[in-house]
């Protein structure tokens, strides 16, 4: 053959191969015998082989692993990869579907997409012009792992997209699973060979993504299945989830075909009843029910919370449970002093891991229980949930069975513990007296979300406070690099770059310093509404509980909070230490939100910005009143548009609404004091 024919006799072979592995791996419906298909395999790998010039990335006969990798590379998602809220009970599916009507304000029966919430690992697929270009981890929501070798190497993920309409670049978010039978057949063979056994099959699915050497992932019976759309550029997709699902379905990925959508709450648990009897004849695992609101319109309008949807929510299955024996109690000490009993348990197999603490909760619970130390009690763990003891099984309570004790005093610091009237929580006294108080508040402070200082990770901290050379968070900013040079494992540099970052932390927001006090139920978005809302610390100091209910999202409760934790001199005195310290944040005048010029309009941001991340010019319009949205619509006031942006920007166009470039951007903001 000449080589016109070769390259002709070499395409035909990939699409034909490519058509089997569909109806194979996707459709789950083959239509030719696995001789068949490895005829032609071993036809196209010859041929690429003696014409290494016709070798595409794409080609079936590239999904073999790559030489090993030394690390995986960092990947920052360009669209953060949220959590979802929990469902334990119909009542909480109910009360998802009052939220949901209640923000919507309409009495309207909601459709909802119900899908299996399939157990494995969440992992993002970049493609560009339909080209498979990039696979990460969810990691942390923000930041993953490039996994892109090892994605390549499973079958159910397309190395190429069929079919047309394919926007320019789209990013497919699925969760990458074992099935049971592949997961037994890989732990016989560990067995016999005196290998690692893998706990569960999301163990093993965990395990095989995350070695550095793809030809060993390329060995294990890994499945894909998509679940959700991330960045789309360059291109539409329908506005239904379902209907996004099936579109993808067409483009050649799997997707669940338990799938389905229901009108209204009953029938969403009509769902999860009948999926939850069929759990254990199921191929692979499942510990729930995704449910989510099926129009993508409407999503939009629910938008988020800082870590989750508004608008959807996985049902979580009865819990696994085994029963034990529990030894004796602890009692811990947390950030905001409440003193948490913690059981010491017979350690015991329970959902694919082996548990030997669970949590009391508190003294009203103990009780509840009438638990006593000796008791025989059945342990409960639900997905990641903090195992739990959920009952007692009283006709095996031995004779030395002992009453179990709640402390009167502090066991860190021997302050007194005291509840207060309404609360079951039992709490320290002894504020940052108490050692294991300082640590929690001090671990807060420089988390990532708060103050952000590289380094000062949990033992760190401990060791500080141990050694005596810090007492609260003021004492971060005396610290010399001699001081931490001489903790064990400390260097010379890694003391010096300590140090620098906690000097680079002195320069934050009013939303994060906020946030980093550790005021009790004051997370990231109401940090951003107190700051939004007030625009001054003092403002803040002085407000009454009355004029912080005002305030969007904060309730009674919280208001409380708030105004009491400014009410104590010991925290106004570590305000005013951080500012003698150096530690300094942007302030503007104090609005009312609908006083904020922006208040009422939405924005949407797309493409990337050299001067801000898109996180950062998003808090930037909402702390001017904005609601910043993740799509283009008809209510969009104007769309933020840097290098790069590709369908938001096209679709603000057809609608006529207003775009600014980044340059543009930031002349707004200076105009309102920003930047």
């Amino acid at each position: 053959m000449d080589k016109s024919a070769i390259a002709q006799r070499v395409e035909m072979l990939r699409t034909t191969l490519d058509q089997y592995s569909y109806q194979y791996y996707v459709m789950d419906d083959p239509s030719v015998p696995d001789a068949q298909y490895d005829k032609l395999f071993q036809e196209l790998k010859q041929l690429e082989q003696d014409h290494p010039e016709f070798v595409s990335p794409e080609s079936p006969t590239q999904r073999v692993g790559a030489a090993p990798l030394s690390a995986f590379d960092s990947v920052q998602h360009r669209m953060p990869m949220l959590s979802l809220d929990n469902a334990f009970s119909d009542q909480d599916l109910l009360d998802f579907d009052r939220r949901i009507k209640e923000r919507l304000k309409i009495d309207d029966t909601v459709e909802y997409a119900c899908e299996p919430k399939l157990d494995g690992i969440a992992v993002s697929l970049m493609y560009e012009h339909g080209i498979l270009i990039r696979g990460a981890t969810r990691g942390d929501g923000q930041t993953g792992e490039d996994i892109t070798q090892n994605v390549r190497t499973i079958k159910s993920i397309p190395l190429k997209l069929r079919g047309e309409a394919i926007p320019e670049l789209l990013e497919v978010r699925g969760e990458i699973y074992m099935l049971k039978q592949g997961f037994d057949a890989i732990n016989e063979q560990a067995r016999a060979e005196g290998g690692k056994v893998f706990v569960n099959p999301r163990n093993a699915a965990a395990g095989s993504l995350r070695v550095l050497d793809s030809n060993i992932t390329a060995t294990r019976p890994l499945e894909m299945c998509a679940y959700s759309v991330g960045v789309v550029e360059g291109g539409t997709l329908p506005n239904t989830h379902t209907r996004v699902l099936e579109q993808l379905n067409q483009w050649g990925f799997r997707i669940n075909r338990y799938m389905a959508s229901a009108q209204g709450a009953q029938e969403c648990i009509d769902y999860h009843s009948k999926l939850g009897e069929q759990r254990d004849y199921l191929p692979y695992d499942i510990d729930g029910i995704v449910f989510k609101v099926n129009s993508l319109e409407l999503q939009q309008q629910l938008g988020f919370v800082s870590r989750a949807p508004r608008w959807a929510i996985a049902y979580k299955f009865p819990a696994q449970e085994q029963m034990t024996v529990l030894k004796g109690v602890e009692f811990q000490v947390g950030r905001t002093g409440a003193v948490t009993p913690v059981a010491r348990l017979e350690p015991v197999f329970v959902g694919g891991v082996t548990v030997s603490n669970a949590t009391l909760h508190n003294r009203d619970e103990i009780e509840r229980l009438g638990v006593m130390v000796g008791d025989s009690v059945v342990i409960r763990r639900a997905g990641d949930v903090i195992p739990q003891v959920v009952s007692v099984v009283a006709e095996k309570r031995p004779k030395n069975a002992a009453e179990i004790l709640f402390p009167a005093s502090c066991p860190v610091c021997d302050s007194p513990v005291e509840t207060t009237p309404g609360e079951a929580v039992a709490r320290c006294t002894g504020g940052l007296v108490c050692p294991a108080q300082r640590k929690e508040s001090i671990k807060h402070y420089a988390s990532r979300k708060a103050m952000d200082i590289e380094g000062l990770g949990d033992k760190l901290v401990e060791a500080l406070v141990d050694k005596g050379l810090i007492k609260s968070v003021e004492d971060l900013y005396g610290l010399t690099t001699d001081d931490v040079a001489g903790l064990e494992r400390m260097g010379a540099k890694s003391a010096q770059n300590l140090v620098t970052a906690i000097e680079r932390s002195k320069q934050t927001t009013l939303a994060k310093l906020i946030y980093s006090l550790g005021i009790r139920e004051v997370g990231e978005a109401t940090s951003r509404s107190l700051e939004a809302a007030l625009g001054t610390l003092d403002a803040l100091i002085t407000a009454d509980e009355e004029s912080l209910q005002s305030i969007p999202d904060i309730g009674p409760v919280v208001a409380h909070f708030i105004a009491e934790w400014f009410a104590q001199k010991d925290h106004l005195a570590l305000v005013a230490a951080l500012k003698d310290a150096g530690v300094t944040w942007s302030e503007s005048e104090p609005k009312q939100p609908e006083e904020l010029p922006l208040a009422g309009l939405t924005y949407v941001v797309t493409g990337s910005l050299e001067s801000y991340s898109r996180d950062e010019a998003k808090a930037h319009l909402q702390s001017l009143g904005a609601k910043v949205a993740g799509s283009v619509s008809k209510k969009t006031h104007c769309v933020v548009a840097g290098p790069g942006a590709g369908s938001k920007l096209t679709k603000a166009q057809d609608l006529g609404v207003e775009v600014i470039d980044e340059e543009q951007f930031i002349a707004f903001l200076k105009q309102h004091g920003i930047g």
